[in-house]
């Protein structure tokens, strides 16, 4: 039984039936009330319900049932109009403009049929005395519809130029449309001037800046104003994504994403509305979805990821080849039908330039996860054809000599030359290689084993003994000891490179060896010393880093002043002095391990090897900022990052953006720290690290965003990043800040009933910690939230909670801020005087806890801040006994309730008044609400005396004193109100 009895009844289920969100079950909802109207036989019950059902279509993906209920309701107003009331009447006319744009959306609509439409509604508005606007914008919107541009001018010159009435579309939704033919003609930057009042919050509608924030995405890339992109896809997918009806600007964000290098992004939009695939209500939105699916999928399989499974219509499997074929095919076929119906090629012209679209920004770092469970598997592509070696030419001697080159630099491509020195040198068939070349291959390929490279190592000591190089040969043994201690054989390795050490400085006092070959012996000694440094027990053994330190220096004596031009000798005395600032801050000398790094990373940049001095940077970052030193940090963090340049891997580009974005948080820089926390993130995600380091980053991000107000932006960000925060690797800590913050977005965007959950759920994490205060501050806000989403009944509930931590831990604020807001809200939530009583009893524990902690304070400043809390609670008393008094009420209960909020401003005045200047401003507030109260009683005389008194307590404040300018203003109001009674 639905309860429908009368019009009242109606119209309430109707009012909740709007509330629920978008689709089927809205509409059928409307289809039932509809049919529970006409039962009531009153006609203005089944006109209401008409319209309603009229309205739950156009938003929503069944636009296509408009037809009927508004051809019955025209029918109506044919035959009887007097059963229309006003509200109605302009109802009926309003929706005209709905019929046109969806005639037009259904491509069997006959073309004639539309502009027969158009010369009813122009008919029928003019009779009803409206004006041209809406019909001019009409006939625009179908002239641009099927390509005639000169009409379409003509249309739009005439929209512009008729005057405004109440059948004009909203000012959000006029500009958008103004704009929309703007970027469609080209004139990019004019679109984004017309749209900019939508998008920044001037003008807003159920719709917009929803579909501004959309449609803008392509103008913003177009113009190489990629962060404005960036935040409005954020902003502007949080608000299409619940909207069934929004499918067309969807599809804007889905472009986006193809068009941004963001293809993984755009594959969990498509999996988020798969009824989009096959969605018929409006096929003209359809269309446009379909476009941008064709656009992403052959995006895919241009990058070799035409296999690759992807989200498409629901009962089969399919990849992105597949989906592109049968996308591009269903939308041409769609596009046909329009431009069959329009006498045109137009709408396929835009359909196939649309799937045409070439990338607008090469990568577009987003701040949000790249992939989620539902697409998990496009987050890790699969290439169509196994990747393969790239063909060489075996020209042995030509890559030898670049191989070398690239050595005796220490050029990062060093590696990859030698590999291809290896393949060649395999692939030479019926040549000899030389020994010694042998030698420098076979020792380059166990540099490139790493750990596994010992065995090699030994092998390439053999090769270069048997040339006669035997300083390399040493050089090459000592490699092999280093790798022995990398992999946990430290023993081993201090005995392998002793014999090698003191091999090399005879042979060197004899001249058998060169200054090169002598010092990658001592350099290869002094790392291993250093590993054996690091892995004693603490505290270290004092002799043991004596060692290390002597192996250090003695590198540095050998090579100092002797480096010239040789890049490895320069390099060999930087990390010496990397050496010497570890076992610095090992012992305890940051100061001085801090100005080594810097040495070090000097000396490294001298020598033009600048992404060498990347990791002493950062060491040297990490050391300042313990000292306290923000701004040499940022310095190094900033250097570390410019001298790794195209070198730095993502794992270690992802640190120091993260890194510096903290740095510039911590000196209030949110909107830099925002930019380098977004590439932290990118390049988290780049290095497979999105889980961990890249949800820490997102962490940083949204709390960057959020510091900036960027609230939407923020929750966005904040929300991809929760499902990947755990205790065990983030610690409770950032799960319990990032609920908070988003928790303060969503508060900010209105959307309270989560911002409560969120916020709850953050509680009952810190419920557990040893320290209660952000416990209460969490349950306090989460009362916030449930008030203002009116759920009271939970709110009283949190509020009971914060109070009780509050006077746990001895915060009198809290608590007395609690116990208001329950008064407030059993004022609100109670009927009679049942809850106006509550509400008292609990403003006067206010009261009474304020006056104890008072008597109880021997701290001044302590007092002056509880005694300004005395008075606002006396003041907010004031305020509810006089909202408590209802205009239904007896005269003398009215009166009653007066007088106490009366009493109640005065004892907030008084207190006030003890706090002297400081005071002023909540004093003369007080006062003036006393005088309307006086005014309210029928007391004119004392009510401008009120008024007077802060008139006189302004008297010497500059005019540009805000709250000053502010009180005088309402004081010469009450004056003026009491001289005219």
């Amino acid at each position: 039984m639905t309860g429908i009895t009368d019009l009242d009844a109606l119209r309430r289920a109707m009012a909740e039936n709007s509330e629920e969100p978008e689709g089927p079950a809205r509409n059928a909802r409307a289809e039932q009330l509809l049919a529970e109207a006409e039962k009531l036989n009153v006609p203005l019950a089944v006109i209401e319900a008409l319209g309603h059902q009229l309205k739950v279509y156009n938003y929503s993906s069944e636009k296509d049932k408009m037809f009927v209920p508004f051809a019955r309701l025209l029918r109506m107003w044919d035959e009887r109009p007097e059963d229309f009331d006003e509200y109605e009447t302009h109802s009926l006319h309003w929706v005209f403009k709905w019929m046109t744009a969806g005639m037009l959306d259904q491509p069997h609509v006959p073309l004639a049929s539309i502009e027969k439409w158009l010369g009813e509604m122009e008919h029928r508005y003019r009779l009803a005395g409206h004006s041209e606007r809406a019909v001019r914008s009409a006939e625009f919107s179908v002239a641009a519809h099927i390509g005639d541009v000169e009409r379409a001018e003509r249309a739009y010159a005439a929209w512009l130029a008729a005057d405004r009435d109440s059948m004009a579309d909203c000012h959000a939704c006029e500009l958008h449309g103004q704009g929309w033919w703007q970027a469609e003609r080209g004139r990019d930057e004019r679109a984004l001037e017309l749209w900019a009042p939508v998008l920044e919050g001037e003008y807003a509608c159920a719709h917009e800046p929803h579909t501004a924030l959309a449609s803008s995405l392509a103008s913003l890339l177009r113009l190489g104003r990629v962060d404005e992109a960036r935040a409005h896809h954020l902003r502007g997918f949080r608000l299409v994504r619940p909207m069934e009806s929004m499918r067309g600007a969807y599809a804007d964000h889905v472009e986006f994403c193809a068009l941004t290098g963001n293809e993984a992004r755009g594959l969990e939009l498509l999996a988020e509305r798969p009824a989009y695939f096959t969605d018929t209500g409006q096929p003209r939105s359809k269309l446009e979805f379909l476009t941008v699916v064709t656009l992403l999928m052959e995006r895919l399989t241009g990058l070799g990821l035409g296999r690759q499974r992807v989200p498409g219509p629901a009962g089969r499997v399919w990849t992105a080849r597949e989906l592109a074929a049968h996308a591009r095919a269903e939308a041409l076929e769609l596009a046909g039908r329009f431009d069959r119906r329009n006498g045109t090629g137009h709408v396929s012209e835009l359909a196939r330039a649309r799937m045409a679209q070439e990338p607008l920004a090469e990568r577009l770092p987003l701040g949000v996860r790249s992939a989620r469970s539902t697409v998990a598997s496009a987050a890790v592509p699969v290439p169509e054809v196994p990747a393969q070696d790239e063909p060489v030419e075996a020209d042995l001697p030509t890559l030898l000599a670049e191989a070398r080159r690239l050595s005796d630099t220490l050029q990062p491509r060093a590696v990859e030359a030698w590999a291809a020195v290896a393949r060649a040198a395999e692939g030479v068939e019926g040549v000899e290689v030389d020994v010694r070349d042998l030698a420098e291959i076979v020792d380059h390929r166990a540099m490139e084993l790493g750990p596994d490279g010992v065995e090699l190592f030994e092998r390439a000591a053999e090769l270069y003994a048997e040339a006669g190089d035997e300083g390399e040969s040493l050089a090459a043994r000592t490699r092999a000891a280093y790798v022995r201690a990398l992999t946990g054989h430290l023993a081993e390795a201090l005995a392998a490179v002793a014999e090698p050490y003191d091999r090399v400085l005879a042979l060197y006092a004899e001249d058998g060896t060169g200054l090169r070959q002598t010092a990658s012996v001592l350099m290869g000694r002094a790392r291993v010393l250093m590993r054996q440094v690091h892995e004693a027990d603490e505290p270290v053994d004092p002799v043991i880093t004596a060692t290390a330190e002597g192996a250090a220096r003695e590198l540095l004596a050998l090579v100092d002043g002797r480096t010239g031009d040789d890049v490895r000798l320069a390099s060999r005395a930087a990390e010496a002095q990397a050496m010497l600032a570890e076992l610095a801050q090992l012992a305890g000398g940051v100061e001085a391990a801090a100005g080594l790094f810097a040495r070090a990373a000097a000396a490294y940049v001298e020598a033009g090897l600048p992404w060498f001095a990347v990791e002493y940077e950062a060491r040297l970052a990490g050391l300042a900022h313990h000292l306290g030193d923000t701004a040499e940090a940022e310095r190094a963090l900033r250097a570390a990052l410019e001298h790794g340049g195209p070198h730095l891997e993502a794992p270690g580009r992802a640190q120091l953006h993260l890194q510096l974005a903290e740095v510039l948080g911590g000196r209030g820089l949110s909107e830099e720290a925002a930019e380098h926390a977004l590439e932290a993130a990118h390049w988290a995600d780049e290095a497979g690290e999105g889980r961990t380091l890249g949800a820490w980053a997102r962490h940083q991000l949204g709390g960057f965003l959020l510091r900036q107000g960027r609230w939407a932006e923020a929750a966005e960000v904040l929300e991809s990043a929760l499902p990947d925060l755990t205790p065990e690797t983030h610690g409770d800590g950032a799960l319990v800040q990032t609920q908070w913050w988003l928790g303060d977005c969503l508060s900010e965007l209105g959307e309270h009933r989560e911002a409560a959950e969120r916020r709850l759920q953050a509680a009952e994490i810190a419920r557990h910690w040893p320290e209660q205060h952000d416990h209460a501050t969490l349950a306090h806000l989460a009362a916030e939230s449930l008030g203002q989403a009116e759920l009271h009944e939970e709110a009283d509930r949190a509020y009971t909670r914060a109070g009780d931590l509050w006077r746990e831990l001895g915060n009198v604020h809290g608590l007395v801020r609690s116990l208001r807001a329950r008064a407030w809200l059993a004022l609100r939530a109670r009927d009679g005087a049942d809850g106006v009583g509550t509400a008292r009893e609990l403003m006067a524990a206010a009261v009474q806890e304020c006056a104890e902690a008072l008597d109880a304070t021997p701290d001044e400043e302590a007092y002056a801040r509880l005694t300004a809390e005395l008075g606002h609670t006396h003041r907010q008393f004031g305020d509810l006994l006089a909202r408590s008094a209802a205009e239904d009420d007896e005269d003398d209960s009215i009166r009653a309730a007066l007088e106490g909020a009366l009493t109640r401003m005065t004892e907030a005045i008084t207190v006030f008044a003890t706090l002297g200047d400081a005071g002023r401003h909540a004093r003369t507030g007080a006062e003036l609400a006393a005088g309307w109260l006086e005014a309210d009683l029928g007391r004119p005389a004392e009510a401008a005396a009120r008024a007077r008194a802060v008139l006189a307590a302004y008297e010497g404040v500059p005019a540009e004193d805000g709250a000053a300018g502010e009180r005088r203003a309402e004081a010469e109001q009450l004056l003026q109100v009491t001289e005219e009674g």
